[in-house]
């Protein structure tokens, strides 16, 4: 639901009205979950997001969920944390049953994945959006929502791209996670190319970028802030629109110290808090 315009720039926030801040929990991948959700709890963090990709960070594992059930309750309940939503980055259909079923089970809202194909070859991203419908029904059949977001290489991967996925996928259960970062990459400026996009993003995963290259820098170099991307206009933007689904630092590379990985976090909060307290959006 869009919020009341009072004049342009000017917004009224609905009552209630707060963007919730969460953290993928890949961050913290060579840590356990319990770890990793105090350690945000503490920064002041609303949530979390929990990293189900194989090969990278598993805190939860989709083939041993139900063992896992209890404990993850546990956690979520001890710290009053959410989950806000889970990444599996994977188009794998079976992988995909699993983190529906257990997103279901865990009372999980979004499960986040990349779109799969490679940049610019129609024959795959004909594919892709055929693939994408079929995991959106799966998803459905399950109450869960699947968001998919522009990825760098990838068959959708800037806004031309994301808008003929929005107009192929017509889901209830489908939306677009809007990650700026990548949108950065592409060549656009993510202030300006979200406009297009909003009235069906469902998620969001933000960091900064140092360049517009294929990787977004050094875990240190994605923290909100100390990049290139006008994040301030983004979320101005992204408030400015309505968009009050959850927002989720996700930060990848190469192993941190627990310390370090704080640092992320910390000053990531404090940088997006910040601007969105003056926004009314928290």
């Amino acid at each position: 639901m869009l919020r009341e315009v009072n004049r342009p720039g000017k917004f009224l926030p609905r009552a209630g009205f707060m963007i919730k801040l969460g953290v993928n929990t890949v961050l913290y991948k060579d840590f356990s979950l319990r770890e990793a959700v105090e350690n945000l709890k503490k920064i002041g963090y609303d949530g979390f997001e929990i990293s189900a990709i194989a090969g990278m960070c598993e805190h939860l594992k989709l083939d041993d969920w139900k063992n896992q059930a209890s404990e993850i309750k546990e956690i979520c309940d001890e710290f009053q944390m959410p989950i806000l939503a889970t990444e599996v980055a994977s188009t794998d259909p079976d992988r995909l049953r699993l983190a529906f079923e257990a997103a279901s089970g865990l009372g999980i809202p979004v499960v986040n994945i990349g779109p799969g194909g490679k940049s610019n070859v129609e024959e795959d991203l004909v594919n892709v959006l055929k693939h994408l419908n079929m995991l959106a029904e799966m998803a459905e059949s399950y109450g869960v929502t699947l968001c998919v977001k522009a990825h760098v290489g990838n068959a959708v991967y800037n806004t031309p791209t994301t808008l003929r996925m929005i107009e192929a996928v017509k889901n209830p259960f489908f939306g677009v996670d809007m990650d700026p970062s990548h949108i950065f990459r592409a060549g656009e400026e993510p202030e300006e190319a979200i406009a297009a996009v909003l009235p069906y993003m469902k998620h969001v995963h933000i960091r900064d970028c140092v360049e517009r290259q294929p990787s977004p820098g050094l875990p240190l170099q994605q923290i909100c802030g100390v990049g290139k991307i006008n994040l301030k206009g983004y979320f101005e933007a992204m408030v400015a629109g309505g968009y009050d689904g959850p927002v989720n630092l996700e930060v990848i590379g190469p192993s941190l110290s627990l310390a370090d990985a704080n640092i992320v976090a910390a000053a990531s909060y404090g940088y997006m808090n910040a601007i969105l307290k003056s926004l009314s959006a928290r």
